[in-house]
């Protein structure tokens, strides 16, 4: 027996199969997607099976395969399809296009251990139990045996040592390792929630037995989440599985409780909050088929489901489903269609501000259209003030205009709670020189350093250097070092000084990094023990609290001032999101905005609860500067140490494009808003095409020419969530 292995090292330059024999005493246990250990030059290499042939005199002279890593396959042969796919469509290597697809512990990758963690059960011998006498403690171990088959050995010496001693000794329970999953979910289901008219509507207008892809278009509190889990129910019914996926910072304990309530442990879960054990666990609970339904990030996507029924993406819009920092450089709806397609299952696509993208194709039939157009408990949306910020900027006390204190004044006068939104973390934007005019920026990124007060540092949010803050500025020598800009750390101390005798938690990236912070904070605030909820974006999705009657936006202008072509589309978003935290239940809810450009369209419409009105009017726009959804966008990003080298062959990229492409407008090459980042160059070169036949070609021949080259990296990004 010969095999094709792809080895783990993802280079260009060995992006192919390598074939090996295989030894006699290992031909049982190879299959297409498990892994092996080969020889690979002078290293020992973990790579995986894609192909099995039958022996021949001409691969006698082939190394052979040392070890079979393990006892079930890896990837089926679906996901092994669907990396070929995303390789021609990333430009990827192959070996990338799979490793996204696993958890850590099974990625092929040299010194791989493989964790199962394993405890002690013990289950009920087959015995006569009417011939024995027992206490009322043993009782109560065997029927808890009795019921569940196999009880973990800690669960049965809560309670009783002794008694548990003596069933052991006399035969009565059978001790066996067994792997222990690290997760534990409820078995018990809650009672199911009515559906309205309009939900059942949209339940009933979803064809479970054929592929198609469905845009909900929903407004914040209208209920989605009930349709989703009605649309899982039937697939469940039908002997198939689900995969559910949100953004990361959209999965809230509160968002897969209600899950557990309605499934128990049939859900798996998988986001970045898991240790890997935890990951490896959900991912053997799949592939088992333990797990029906599959809950998690972008990741979720590869999930190694049987017989898939339905995929749904909640907040379809948010750039986190699209992977742009690392290759491949893949978004989880391009993969949920593909996996529709294979499995013959719809795909629902959920949002209260749908992409530009998505709602485009819904008004072209390509996707069909489903809606609920009213909150659930019939309430209408919460009234949106907007704060003029040039007219209060002389009367404010630190960033809270009057307006905003009044109102928050108010609500905790009536023991209401109060959602604040500030989209920037730490305690100031940037350090300075009051004297010179120096800047402390991040020696190996072209951007200023964040300054954080609770650890009196600053840091760079980039690649993470950090230093001590300096009293004395090292250009003019003066004693003039401050604080510029704002961050929630110091909106924090600025509300603590304002509303002393009140609560307030802060929720953002430096609070919630420790495992199990982000659900302590919800928990606690849900329990009404903080009374001001203060944070950065994770703040405004997937959360639900009776008892929050006002969101402020702290500078809705943020997000406008980046150079990025969907700034105005994400903050219509985030304002449309934030917004939904608020008047959720029987309460009024109210929003105040503060800005500076109070006559910005998607603050405008943002006011209006008014998707439709942004959607046309943004389209225009991008009609008239050709972007999405009328253009293709393909960023091609030239880094290096050398800027000058740079220079001249992102030159060279540009003219070699100019020859071969008939139909596609190229802007640059011109130096990224960010110039230097982790100690590389970075310039950019930015495609617009409708139809370029030749166009992956001609990038597959330049990422060629340049594969051996260790002074320049190139990367590709179709269709980039950002620039």
């Amino acid at each position: 027996m010969v095999v094709g292995v792809l080895v783990e090292l993802s280079n260009k330059n060995i992006d192919r199969i390598f074939d090996y024999l295989v030894p006699q005493c290992l031909e049982e246990k190879i299959q297409l997607g498990i892994r092996v250990l080969v020889p690979f030059g002078r290293q020992t290499l973990e790579g995986f099976v894609l192909e099995i042939k039958d022996f021949l005199n001409s691969y006698s002279d082939l190394k052979e395969v040392m070890d079979v890593v393990d006892d079930e396959i890896v990837l089926n042969q679906e996901l092994l399809d669907l990396g070929k796919k995303m390789k021609e469509d990333t430009l990827s290597t192959l070996i990338s296009c799979y490793q996204v697809m696993l958890p850590k512990a099974l990625k092929a990758k040299k010194g791989t251990l493989i964790r199962k963690k394993m405890d002690i059960y013990y289950r009920l011998a087959d015995f006569d139990l009417t011939t024995f006498s027992f206490s009322d403690k043993q009782k109560q171990i065997i029927e808890l045996c009795r019921t569940k088959n196999f009880v973990l050995k800690k669960e049965l010496m809560d309670i009783s040592r002794s008694s548990l001693s003596t069933l052991i000794k006399k035969g009565i329970l059978i001790q066996e390792m067994r792997e222990h999953y690290r997760i534990h979910y409820i078995s018990s289901i809650k009672k199911v929630k009515e559906l309205t008219d309009d939900q059942r509507k949209v339940v009933n207008q979803v064809n479970l037995f054929q592929h198609a892809v469905y845009l909900l278009y929903g407004v914040t509190g209208s209920g989605k989440t009930e349709v989703y889990m009605e649309l899982i129910d039937l697939v469940l019914k039908q002997g198939k599985t689900a995969i559910f996926l949100v953004p990361e910072i959209s999965l809230t304990p509160q968002m897969v409780e209600r899950f557990q309530c309605r499934f128990g442990d049939l859900i798996a879960l998988f986001h970045s909050a898991l240790s890997e054990g935890e990951k490896y666990d959900e991912w053997r609970r799949i592939v088992r088929g333990d797990a029906k339904i599959v809950i998690g990030a972008r990741s979720a996507i590869f999930a190694p489901v049987f017989d898939l029924g339905i995929i749904i993406m909640d907040e379809e819009h948010s750039d986190s489903y699209k992977q742009d920092d690392a290759n491949p450089r893949y978004h989880a709806r391009d993969i949920a269609i593909l996996r529709g397609k294979y499995h013959q299952c719809p795909v629902i696509l959920g949002s209260a501000t749908p992409s530009l993208e998505v709602m485009a194709r819904a008004e072209k039939g390509v996707f069909h259209l489903l809606s609920l157009p009213k909150r659930v408990n019939g309430k209408s949306l919460p009234l949106v003030r907007i704060i003029d910020m040039n007219d209060e900027i002389r009367k404010m006390k630190g960033h809270f205009s009057t307006p905003l204190i009044q109102a928050i004044s108010s609500r905790l006068e009536r023991h209401e709670q109060v959602i604040l939104l500030l989209n920037r973390r730490g305690y100031s934007s940037f350090v300075t020189c009051k004297n010179c005019g120096y800047t402390f920026k991040c020696p190996n990124c072209d951007i200023t350093l964040t300054y954080h007060k609770s650890s009196h540092t600053m840091r760079c949010h980039y690649c993470g250097y950090g230093t001590k803050v300096y009293e004395q500025c090292p250009k003019c020598f003066e004693h003039s070092v401050c604080d510029l800009g704002v961050g929630t750390e110091k909106v924090e101390e600025e509300l603590q000084n304002i509303f002393p005798s009140y609560k307030i938690l802060r929720m953002d990236f430096d609070t919630t990094s420790r495992k199990g912070m982000h659900a302590k904070m919800i928990l606690a605030f849900q329990r009404h023990e903080y009374d001001i909820l203060l944070g950065t974006q994770m703040v405004a999705k997937g959360l639900d609290f009776d008892n929050v009657t006002l969101v402020g936006v702290i500078n809705a202008d943020t997000g406008l001032n980046i150079p990025d072509f969907r700034s105005s589309e994400n903050t219509f978003s985030l304002l449309s999101q934030v917004a939904g935290r608020s008047g959720r239940s029987t309460k009024t809810g109210e929003v105040i905005i503060q800005t500076y450009n109070p006559q910005h369209y998607a603050i405008f419409y943002a006011k209006q609860h008014d998707y439709l009105g942004f959607y046309r009017r943004e389209m225009q726009l991008r009609r008239v500067l050709k972007y999405p959804p009328f253009y293709y966008l393909c960023s091609i990003r030239i880094s290096g140490c050398d800027p000058n080298y740079l220079q001249i062959e992102a030159n060279k990229i540009k003219r070699s494009m100019e020859r071969n492409f008939s139909h596609t407008i190229i802007l640059g090459p011109s130096p990224c808003s960010i110039f230097k980042v982790k100690k590389n160059y970075r310039y950019g070169i930015i495609l617009k095409y409708k139809k370029e036949k030749d166009l992956s070609f001609v990038l597959e021949k330049i990422l060629d020419h340049y594969k051996s080259n260790s002074k320049i990296k190139i990367d590709i990004d179709f269709n980039p969530s950002h620039f």
